[in-house]
């Protein structure tokens, strides 16, 4: 990142062995959060690092032009669930550190709304956050999940949605960033089912935030007297997600086999019997209710791409379920069921299509939205009506209202308007060509008249894991990379899910190095077509994302000036050790197979660092208290790159 003295990594070398690998580290030891050496070290990298950023002439400039793009935003809406005719969303307006949950009486002006919870206020250093909320059927009370500085520990609490009374029934342990949390209320609004994870003192502490099962909660009663529905004989890592009927007499019960992995389905009827409907091995990625309360399905059985099938309300025999949305060439990402058919939101490698599928009709209706654009939650609270999030590259988020019969779609109230203009910027997709001849999609966003001379300042970014698409999204923040001459250009990798599951399998498990093949050949592209030089290209990445950066960086440290790594996974040799560790096999493997550990260790970044090479820039944006990646990832990498490098950075 700068040239200045390193701050000082004691070596602790450590064996482990795998297969007969015998593998030596000598940075073990910062994977202990508690210890006091690992807490100063940290400091000491923090301090060394904002002294670097406080020193650049432009600093406190650019800190300010993106402070306004981002205050002069109006704010978002993200539309979640409509009780009666009132409509509850989120709206998020910076500096606002959090979304405030809302209720709207209509999606067009005058749009009056009400606070319902706002976090801010809760806490007003901006630290507690919403991990999620679902109101009562008849909408007097919200049950919502509360948890604390990025923890998402989340505990339960219920308000009353009129007055924002805190009821005294609180629920700790109802999510956690190993299997996420739900709940879903009764027909009658008199309790909640939830999920939960175990009590201390009923598993090993090392399964405290696995084997997550269902329980219900009457208002009005103590925790102690909450009733157990489901869910003890799951898998380790299942994740539950609940829904409940329109008429709230059917409960869903959602199954994950961990993250990125297969899906399982059960359903609760009025006497409180649960039936299993789908297993993990029959390729349903999701489950809907319909406004009849017939369940609709997105099936991966001998369908790639995906289909929707349907099973009349109640009816849990699989084999019994029709065909409503035929196989075709997009990728079914989301579906909605409506009266009288079912919307779809299809991808092409990227960019969405919607359609409307009649009932009982072969041709379905093309729905209008912006081109080279992604829709975003999919709403049928009125017949056949929709609504609709659309937005692009170059468009901020707007809220739209189509039905059938209308040749474009209306824009409601909720409409994000920007300070950053655009005009002068276009998007131009072009395919690099993988190692192994796969065509990969980069959407390449730059100003108009650009010239292809090799000088301009380029961004590639890339994710390719869990089936995740990247689709096309607005930012702001752009528009100062923009006005520097800057390409920004995001790349579609195979491990997502743009071309559906069979693309999301080629950069799976272990076949996880396409991915790294894919994005090189991405930079490959940009500076064989002129849109810049090593010297001018950095690459950015999170998460997962992070992980492609550290092995992008390892493999092929010529390519790139600068990479930011941000909350990354390195060491893919111990990472089923962190406290999310075991959601992520089904997507990476495990040492424990010989296979898989070979392909883990032939890639993990950690492993490939080499003394005396001169690595680009990089930067490692994480979080302490982050549930998801173990922060010990970013401080072993950077350890092991500060004591290797010869580039001085």
């Amino acid at each position: 990142l700068f040239r200045s003295p390193a701050v000082s990594t004691a070596r602790e070398p450590v064996t482990n062995t795998y297969h007969g690998v015998s593998v030596v580290e000598d940075y073990q030891w910062l994977e202990a959060s508690t210890n006091p050496a690992v807490r100063d070290w940290t400091r000491q990298q923090n301090e060394r690092t904002r002294a670097y950023f406080d020193k650049l002439s432009f600093h406190a400039g650019l800190s300010q032009a993106l402070e306004e793009l981002i205050s002069e935003e109006s704010a978002s809406y993200a539309l979640a669930f409509k009780r009666g005719e009132t409509i509850f969303a989120l709206r998020n307006k910076p500096p606002a550190q959090q979304p405030v949950l809302v209720r709207l009486k209509s999606v067009y002006p005058p749009a009056l709304r009400k606070t319902v919870f706002d976090p801010n206020a809760w806490n007003t250093n901006g630290t507690t956050a919403m991990d999620w909320f679902v109101p009562s059927p008849d909408g007097r009370f919200v049950a919502i999940s509360l948890s604390e500085k990025g923890s998402e520990d989340g505990t339960l609490h219920i308000f009353e949605t009129e007055t924002g009374r805190h009821l005294p029934d609180v629920i700790p342990g109802v999510q956690y960033p190993t299997g996420g949390g739900s709940a879903a209320w009764n027909a009658d609004g008199s309790g909640v089912f939830y999920t939960r994870y175990p009590r201390p003192g009923e598993r090993p502490e090392a399964d405290a935030h696995f084997f997550m099962q269902v329980w219900f909660h009457k208002l009005g009663t103590p925790e102690s007297a909450d009733t157990y529905e489901m869910g003890r004989d799951l898998p380790r890592i299942a994740e539950v997600e609940l829904d409940a009927s329109d008429d709230g007499k059917w409960l869903l019960a959602s199954v994950a086999n961990g993250d990125g992995g297969d899906f399982a389905h059960y359903l609760r009827d009025a006497k409180g019997q649960w039936k299993q409907i789908t297993h993990f091995e029959d390729g349903v990625k999701a489950i809907k209710f319909g406004h009849d309360s017939a369940l609709y399905l997105r099936s991966l059985k001998d369908a790639p791409h995906g289909k929707i099938l349907r099973l009349a309300a109640g009816e849990t025999d699989l084999s019994k379920a029709t065909l409503v949305v035929p196989a075709g060439r997009g990728v079914i990402q989301n579906f909605e069921p409506s009266s009288h058919g079912v919307y779809v939101d299809e991808l092409d490698g990227g960019p969405s299509r919607l359609r409307f599928y009649r009932q009982n009709s072969t041709k379905p209706v093309e729905v209008p939205i912006l081109p080279v654009s992604s829709v975003g939650g999919l709403h049928c609270w009125h017949e056949d009506d929709v609504l609709f999030s659309n937005t692009s590259f170059l468009a901020p988020a707007a809220w739209y209202e189509w039905l059938p019969g209308l040749k474009a779609a209306r824009a409601t109230a909720l409409r994000t308007t920007s300070p950053a203009n655009f005009d002068d910027v276009e998007v131009v997709r072009e395919f690099a060509t993988s190692k192994d001849g796969t065509k990969v999609p980069l959407n390449i966003m730059r100003k108009k008249g650009l010239k292809l001379d090799g000088n301009n300042p380029t961004m590639l970014y890339g994710y390719g894991g869990y089936g995740v698409n990247l689709t096309p999204g607005f930012n702001a923040m752009r528009r100062v990379w923009f006005d520097a001459g800057g390409v920004f250009v995001i790349a579609n990798l195979r491990g997502g899910g743009e071309y559906g599951e069979e693309w999301h399998k080629a950069g799976n498990l272990t076949k996880k190095q396409n991915v790294f093949d894919d994005f090189i050949a991405s930079a490959e592209h940009l500076i064989k077509r002129k849109y810049t030089r090593p010297e001018k290209l950095a690459a950015s990445g999170a998460s997962n994302g992070g992980l492609l950066m550290g092995a992008f960086l390892t493999q092929r440290l010529d390519l790139a000036r600068a990479v930011v790594s941000r909350v990354g996974i390195y060491d893919m040799l111990r990472v089923e050790l962190d406290p999310n560790g075991a959601f992520n096999v089904t997507e990476f493997g495990t040492v424990k197979d010989r296979a898989q550990f070979k392909a883990l260790y032939d890639y993990s970044p950690y492993h490939h660092v080499k003394d005396g090479a001169a690595y680009p820039a990089v930067l490692f944006p994480c979080g302490e208290n982050d549930g998801r990646v173990n922060v010990a990832h970013s401080r072993k990498m950077t350890a092991r790159l500060q004591a290797a490098t010869s580039s001085g950075h």
